[in-house]
């Protein structure tokens, strides 16, 4: 009572506050949405964090404050996870008219969802987990037309869910996981929320029958997870139309009956019906009785022609009379409607074509600020403008590919950063965090192609990928003015430096074999993982030194593996042309040799079917790794300069052979100290040799040349 008494004489401050400065204007005032922030601030008994300690009201906004995002002065986000924060949720928030995004994930929240949050009708994710918030969802909830994330997992909510759930026509993930949820599923929860992709209602009390029409929900990935809860009647054979990458979890619930074996449910494992004692037939050990329905499907559509009533008047004597065929008057009825819907289509076409002629007439003599509109009004048929504030939403949460990712958006940007490198694909910045963690950030721009769900689809599956010599992927953001891609940090730089420096870099330290061979093994298995072991069997298309970086004990990591793909979608990356002129040509080597990130860098390794434009292949991938080797055997870059002319060093390597020149010749200087370690060395230089083929059919495959590296003597 104290501390609610305390927050009523708080707020009531705030709003005289306010209001005072309403009357009378002057500079240091705060605006209202300011002042609804601060009654949220005096809502919370405890940050221990001094999350919201440049929270007050000498501001003129809260757009400088910690966790407040603002566009045009007005509150677009409030993020502030993960703080401890002690207290309840001010319905004060759902007055921020233009407020897109709350995140309080992860503290300690508690109190109900107050009715008036729900006014905030602009909002597009609401992100609550882990928290100890009570009582029910409020049916207002239906308000938020544009609602993608709704995430109050981990709470103690109560009650059923509201109908009104189903406007909420835009939602792509709802978690209501562990929490107290009762009762049935809306009516239409499938036909409606057409548009998610997560679903997790795990850990309830819901019960009733699982919605026939959820496998509706054709967008779903990942698990779809309704296990621990009280669903009874059989499991929906539509629950099989759903991709059949979903796993479906359905486990201790109150299911029975025998499961489907169609679709999405087929060749699952027990553990997705575990907890049903009801359910039988594959793949649980329990059969079904004779009596039980039959688990499997009819795969024959259902048509009036074997429809079993009908199939039993075709073997009646009355059946002739049925079969006989149309009369003459329902012939002329068909045949007439037919032609009046063919004149309606032809009428509709001639309007539409005579509407984009008359249009274009208009805009030619348009002027140039005027396109945009001119090309909207000559289409036949438009959706109304108004009618949604932007069809390509924003999303600006972080979106975790890693387990271990438990920063967000707002740490990342306030975070200390430093340009690590530049290139056509954007900028690699080096990311410290506050809590010490440190990330490799690359930005792949402001502008490009708004081709989120194919973005969405290759960076996910780039981020599945797992080796002990290839960079993780541990997270992106996407918004229509900024696309960034957030990977582990590598601390010892790029392959690249290691070999042949950097302008202003002290003497280059000479790198033993015994290193080199460890580098070579290194790539060897992330490239062998990457062609045969990964889910897809991928094809890196870009392997070169700049791409190879170098770990604490310097331990290779293949990196920007999908990056070109990723720059193509965004419009982040421009085509690498040739270089005609020599100068341009040596000075784009030099800079490459110094370490700098140009765009034709990559063009030396590039085998020769690469000039017929073919599409990359695994093979081009091994001559590129020959080329590396050759480069870790001779310490020379890629192209060697001549005394009279220049030439790559492939074709350097061959001569050498051709000319019969002996090995010192062609070994970096350092490795001349280590004789010892001459045979292997020309056994690493025939798999480069054989990698560099030009025929690429003779050239072995990435498992094949990691087998043969790890069968040399040098640990690594």
């Amino acid at each position: 009572m104290e501390f609610r008494r305390n927050l009523l004489s708080e707020s009531s401050r705030v709003w005289v506050l306010f209001l005072f400065c309403s009357l009378f204007v002057h500079v240091g005032c705060l605006n209202q949405e300011g002042a609804a922030l601060l009654l949220f601030k005096q809502s919370v008994k405890e940050d221990p964090d001094g999350s919201m300690n440049n929270w007050n009201s000498s501001a003129e906004n809260p757009c400088s404050w910690n966790g407040v995002t603002c566009r045009d002065l007005k509150v677009v986000s409030l993020s502030i996870p993960k703080k401890k924060l002690m207290g309840i949720l001010h319905p004060s928030l759902g007055d921020l008219s233009s407020l897109r995004h709350i995140n309080l994930r992860n503290n300690k929240l508690y109190g109900s969802l107050p009715v008036r949050l729900f006014g905030a009708r602009a909002l597009q994710s609401l992100v609550l987990y882990g928290n100890s918030l009570s009582g029910s969802l409020p049916p207002e909830v239906g308000n938020l037309k544009y609602l993608q994330t709704l995430d109050v997992s981990k709470n103690a909510l109560n009650g059923s869910v509201s109908i009104s759930i189903l406007q909420c026509k835009k939602l792509k993930t709802l978690s209501f996981s562990h929490n107290n949820f009762t009762g049935s599923l809306p009516d239409g929860f499938g036909s409606n929320l057409v548009q998610l992709e997560q679903l997790d209602l795990s850990y309830n009390g819901f019960n009733g029958s699982i919605p026939g029409d959820m496998g509706n929900l054709s967008r779903l990935q990942g698990t779809v997870d309704l296990s621990h809860n009280l669903f009874s009647g059989s499991i929906p054979a539509t629950l099989g139309n759903l991709p059949e990458k979903v796993y479906i979890d359905l486990s201790y619930n109150k299911l029975s009956g025998p499961i489907p074996q169609n679709g999405a449910l087929m060749n699952r494992g027990p553990t997705a019906f575990i907890g049903n004692n009801g359910l039988c037939g594959p793949p649980l050990k329990n059969p079904c009785s004779s009596d039980s329905p039959a688990s499997v499907p009819s795969s024959i559509p259902f048509f009036p022609g074997n429809f079993p009533a009908a199939a039993s008047d075709d073997n009646n004597s009355g059946g002739s009379n049925k079969r006989r065929g149309l009369s003459k008057g329902a012939v002329i009825a068909i045949v007439a409607s037919d032609v009046v819907g063919i004149v309606l289509i032809g009428l509709v076409f001639l309007f539409c074509y005579w509407r984009v002629v008359s249009c274009r007439g208009k805009t030619q003599g348009a002027r140039p600020g005027k396109g945009r509109n001119g090309r909207t009004e000559c289409c036949c048929f438009r959706k109304d403008e108004s009618e949604t504030p932007s069809e390509n939403i924003e999303q600006v949460d972080l979106v975790p590919l890693d387990s271990q990712v438990n920063f967000d958006l707002d740490e990342l940007l306030k975070a200390s950063a430093f340009v690590l490198g530049k290139s056509g694909i954007g900028i690699v910045y080096k990311v410290v965090l506050e809590d010490g963690l440190t990330l490799a950030v690359r930005r792949l721009g402001e502008g490009g192609l708004q081709r989120y769900k194919e973005f969405q689809t290759e960076v996910e599956a780039i981020g599945k990928l797992r080796h002990s010599n290839i960079v993780t992927l541990r997270a992106y953001y996407w918004s229509v003015d900024e696309k960034l891609l957030i990977y582990e940090y590598i601390p010892n730089g790029s392959l690249t430096t290691a070999l042949h420096g950097k302008p202003g870099m002290a003497a280059l330290s000479p790198m033993p074999w015994l290193v080199r061979v460890k580098i070579m093994k290194g790539i060897a298995k992330g490239l062998a993982y990457l062609h045969d072991f990964s889910p897809k069997k991928y094809v890196h298309g870009d392997l070169k030194p700049n791409n190879i970086l170098l770990g604490q004990k310097m331990e290779p990591y293949i990196s920007d593996f999908g990056l070109g793909r990723l720059a193509n979608i965004t419009g982040a990356s421009p085509m690498p042309q040739p270089n005609k002129d020599p100068v341009e040509k040596q000075q784009n080597q030099l800079s490459e040799i110094s370490g700098n990130l140009s765009s034709n860098s990559g063009l030396y390794y590039q085998a020769p079917e690469a000039l017929k434009l073919l599409k990359p292949s695994q093979k081009w991938d091994v001559y590129s790794y020959g080329v590396i080797l050759l480069e870790l055997i001779s310490g020379r870059s890629p192209v060697v300069l001549m005394a009279t002319s220049e030439i790559d060093i492939v074709r350097w390597v061959q001569l050498c052979i051709e000319e019969k020149k002996p090995l010192s010749d062609v070994l970096d200087p350092s490795l001349a100290r280590e004789p010892q370690c001459e045979e292997e060395i020309v056994a690493v230089l025939k798999i480069a040799i054989a990698c560099v083929h030009s025929n690429s059919e003779r050239r072995p495959s990435m498992r094949h040349v990691s087998d043969a590296l790890e069968k040399l003597s040098s640990s690594g």
